[in-house]
């Protein structure tokens, strides 16, 4: 678990039942100091709950596709140990459109690359040169087994941006493995969170352990590649999804 007093940073986290939130609650627990990010007020609801329980956090709206809007968070927030990219998927829990690939208007594309990947490079961007002078960082992107495993029928700009955050996370940890930072993706399979749909819950059902996975589940995963201790642990994708992405006989 984190160092006591190491400062995270944690985008996403404006659901209560949210992976997000529920890395930025294990974090804290851990002993962090943690910084929560959203697009609406709730985030503040957010943090009333993380102080509620003893943990000092703060909560901050911004938009994340936005470099200006980033570059003031970062500078509210301050230097950042434990940086995990969460945002994306869904705005205040409205789901994009799907549809086969030559349905998707250019806004379409650009709107869902832009939530679930720009935003993972325009957070990164703002806070690395800071852990680089510090000589220490952990980065955790929150990816999926849509796109960094597997694939799932109209839904390729989601797909996409999600191996492309794989993609960012392998590059830049070779950049920066030597200065003392690391920098792995975790993917969740079908977790039940609050906009999970009935089918994606029945999918949860189908997977070999049986169920959803739960938020927290998730966020533990985080949790320990954020600590000290996987300080040897970088460039990696850890695919939380109750087995369901090795399964090759679903007879």
């Amino acid at each position: 678990m984190p160092s006591s007093r190491r400062v995270a940073l944690v985008t996403g986290c404006g659901s209560p039942t949210g992976i997000g939130w529920a890395s930025a609650r294990a974090l804290g627990r851990a002993g962090a100091v943690v910084h929560i990010a959203a697009t609406s007020d709730r985030i503040f609801a957010r943090a009333a709950e993380l102080e509620a329980e003893g943990i000092a956090a703060t909560g901050h709206i911004a938009d994340l596709t936005d470099p200006v809007a980033v570059a003031a968070l970062a500078g509210a927030v301050g230097p950042v140990d434990i940086l995990v990219n969460n945002a994306g998927m869904a705005s205040l829990g409205t789901l994009d459109e799907t549809g086969p690939l030559e349905t998707f208007s250019d806004t379409l594309w650009r709107t869902v690359i832009d939530r679930n990947l720009t935003t993972t490079f325009n957070v990164i961007r703002a806070v690395v040169p800071g852990m680089k002078a510090r000589g220490y960082g952990r980065i955790v992107n929150v990816s999926s087994t849509t796109g960094a495993v597997a694939g799932v029928a109209n839904d390729s700009a989601y797909a996409a941006a999600k191996a492309g955050m794989l993609g960012l996370s392998r590059s830049l940890c070779l950049e920066v493995a030597g200065l003392g930072i690391t920098v792995n993706c975790v993917a969740p399979g079908w977790i039940a969170t609050g906009s999970q749909t009935p089918a994606e819950a029945a999918a949860g059902a189908a997977t070999p352990v049986g169920r959803s996975g739960r938020p927290e589940e998730v966020a533990d995963c985080i949790a320990w590649l954020a600590s000290e201790g996987a300080s040897y642990i970088t460039g990696q994708l850890v695919v939380v999804d109750g087995g369901n992405s090795i399964v090759e006989d679903r007879r």
